[in-house]
């Protein structure tokens, strides 16, 4: 359920509705819109009729029913309210949310060694990057594929974020590695493999770096908001959904299915951030400008995007990866769609 307070209601009013509901079992949340506050209410709230919590303060507005099985990651949860996720960065603070600029995230599949990863980083920056992505641990279908270097190339991250300013995303595939993978992003990415993966759901909401979440190969959409859900239960309310394509029964010319449908699709049902992965989506570097350009004309918060220096000697998905040129010229055309629809960060020039 939510509680919906009058605008102007005093601080300590709001506290005090708090602490009597949380009295009665409940877990009151406390969000703050742009003119109200909202308190949601998470527990067993069935028994519970809305004229009984109505009582409690005169400040209170109204009282709503939650209806969806996802209830912190619903929209309903916020009154209609999106969401942002405020990444800190060497170059300064990045909001991702539907009124915020598109961020764009660009990088190698997997890190492969100082060189490469700080000069990939360097490009993709000049473009218009604000995070580098790279793997450091490589979930792949065969067990004798390029698995990533590990512990190892987060320190190679750390060196790109260190010359270049970018936020870091790299993937976690282990419980285990929750603690020092923290250490060196800037943002934890669950990866298409692990969505349903719930102890690794709850250890990073247990932790408060931003979670990048990727749809599962199969999932459908009320599944892979329930996976965000066991996140955002878990405490940590920074969650960013991310589309990379799904499996179907053709195969042929691209790797995935880009789901482009999700953006108009989750704007009703969700207040988090979207992300959409045109790289995995397509599998090849050909179909990426355009689907690209789709993303943001549909609506996408933000875009990530492959980059890799050779993409013909890419230890992983160089079929899929654009060079830094290519990204280059790609991101001047994405601007064009980008402020069409308001959603362009202008470049600041650089005074000699």
């Amino acid at each position: 359920m939510i509680v919906v307070m009058k605008v102007g209601t005093p601080e300590p009013e709001i506290t005090r509705v708090s602490e009597e509901l949380g009295s009665w079992g409940l877990t009151p949340e406390k969000i703050v819109g742009q003119t109200k506050v909202i308190i949601g209410l998470v527990g067993e709230t069935a028994s519970l009729n809305r004229e009984q919590i109505q009582e409690v303060s005169p400040w209170i507005e109204s009282v709503l029913r939650v209806e969806k099985p996802f209830k912190r990651a619903s929209l309903e949860y916020r009154h209609g309210q999106a969401s942002e996720v405020v990444i800190p960065t060497p170059n300064g603070d990045v909001a991702i949310g539907r009124d915020n600029p598109i961020a764009i995230v660009a990088g190698p599949c997997s890190v492969e060694n100082e060189e490469m990863i700080v000069e990939t980083a360097m490009r993709v920056k000049a473009a218009g990057a604000k995070f580098l992505r790279g793997g450091a641990y490589k979930p792949r279908t065969s067990p004798y594929a390029f698995q990533g270097h590990g512990e190892s190339a987060l320190g190679l991250l750390a060196a790109a974020r260190d010359a270049s300013g970018l936020g870091i995303i790299t993937e976690v595939m282990d419980t285990a590695d929750v603690e020092v993978i923290s250490e060196y992003a800037d943002v934890l990415q669950i990866g298409a493999r692990n969505m349903q993966n719930f102890s690794l759901l709850k250890k990073v909401g247990n932790q408060p770096k931003p979670v990048l979440l990727k749809r599962g190969m199969s999932a459908t959409i009320d599944e892979w908001l329930m996976a965000a859900e066991y996140i955002l239960a878990a405490g940590n309310p920074n969650v960013i959904l991310c589309e990379r394509g799904i499996r179907t029964f053709d195969r042929a010319y691209a790797r995935n299915v880009l789901d482009l449908s999700v953006l108009p699709v989750l704007k009703t049902l969700t207040h988090l951030p979207i992300m959409i992965d045109p790289s995995h989506g397509t599998g090849k570097s050909e179909y990426v400008p355009a689907m690209a350009k789709g993303a943001i004309a549909a609506g996408t918060d933000s875009l990530m995007i492959e980059v890799h220096p050779n993409p013909a000697r890419a230890l992983s998905d160089g079929p899929q990866s654009l060079t830094p040129d290519a990204f280059d010229a790609l991101v001047k055309e994405l601007a064009v769609f980008g402020k069409a629809v308001g959603r362009w960060e202008e470049a600041v020039p650089v005074l000699a």
